[in-house]
């Protein structure tokens, strides 16, 4: 019994879960899943091609636009192996490296989504306030620099996160509550000390979310302001309805996260089931949504993947 303690604790497995109580009908609601991750590969694919190809996108707003559709891919590729797997042949086993791994690109990526949503809302704040400078002040070297941080800050808070959960001892069924691997769920399975992995989440989470969140609230709120100023009604609705879809892409995003950490840290009496699907959400929202949302309201974006889909 010692012996297979110490290759718990030294190999440890976990499983992943799909969909709680509809293990029977996974092959079925695999289906509306490629289709999502086939609405999240294709849109954002697209959206980066027609930035990248056509010399007309090559602005400000659509640099951002490009990490912001670069970031989703990642997102939707991290989670798309581990979630068809179970849906599709019930492979749930997941090693600790493996899992470190996915969380790295998971975690990583979304940090970096919350980052791209900033510089998005710094770009409107100058667009809207100060558009004479707009050019001046986000040329391509100023936004490359803003990429740069976000990716240092990025690799700065997720490493240490991570390799915290190598000294970990787990010692009983390690099932986790998702089709993936998500940090506050793994060291919940721990039977060793996880207040250092709890106290260094919760440093990430204020240097991201909590550092994020205010400075779009800040930019909405000079924005709102500078809008207000305005004497024409007609005007202001132009200006405003340059932001719509910026709000669109920052409500899809934070709206599931918190709502997934309240469910985690309130919500243990809730049904799995709940978990499971808020946790989906949480994930391919923003990747699928995305897309349609910058298509639909943005018209450049609009004209230039009309023209590459039925040019012939």
């Amino acid at each position: 019994m010692e012996t297979l303690s110490n290759l718990t604790s030294t190999f440890p497995t976990f499983l992943l879960t799909g969909i709680p109580g509809l293990e029977s009908a996974h092959a079925w609601i695999s289906i509306p899943f490629c289709c999502l991750y086939a609405i999240a590969l294709s849109g954002n694919s697209m959206i980066l091609f027609a930035i990248i190809t056509q010399r007309s996108l090559h602005e400000p707003m659509y640099y951002f636009l490009s990490m912001l559709s670069a970031t989703d891919l990642g997102l939707a590729v991290s989670t798309m192996s581990t979630t068809l797997a179970i849906l599709w042949f019930n492979a749930r086993e997941i090693s600790l490296d493996s899992c470190i791994i996915q969380m790295f690109f998971l975690h990583g990526l979304t940090f970096i989504e919350s980052g791209v949503l900033v510089g998005m809302a710094f770009d409107r704040y100058v667009a809207v306030c100060d558009p004479l400078r707009y050019t001046t002040i986000l040329t391509k070297s100023r936004i490359l620099q803003m990429g740069t941080v976000m990716i240092i800050r990025t690799v700065v808070l997720i490493v240490p996160l991570l390799l915290l959960l190598k000294p970990l001892y787990f010692c009983r069924a390690n099932v986790l509550s998702h089709s993936y691997c998500y940090h506050p769920d793994v060291i919940k399975l721990a039977c060793s000390d996880t207040r250092a992995n709890s106290i260094c989440g919760l440093i990430n989470l204020i240097l991201t979310t909590g550092v994020d969140s205010p400075c779009i609230v800040v930019s909405y709120i000079l924005i709102i302001r500078s809008v207000l100023s305005m004497a024409s009604p007609k005007e202001r609705h132009k200006v405003f309805s340059t932001c719509v879809s910026h709000i669109g892409a920052v409500a899809i995003f934070y709206i599931p996260m918190v709502s997934l950490s309240l469910v985690h840290r309130y919500g243990r009496s809730a049904p799995k089931v709940v978990h499971s699907m808020m946790a989906n959400v949480y994930l391919l929202l923003p990747p699928v949504l995305n897309p349609i949302i910058y298509s639909v309201k943005t018209k450049q974006i609009r004209k230039v993947i009309l023209s590459l889909l039925f040019t012939k």
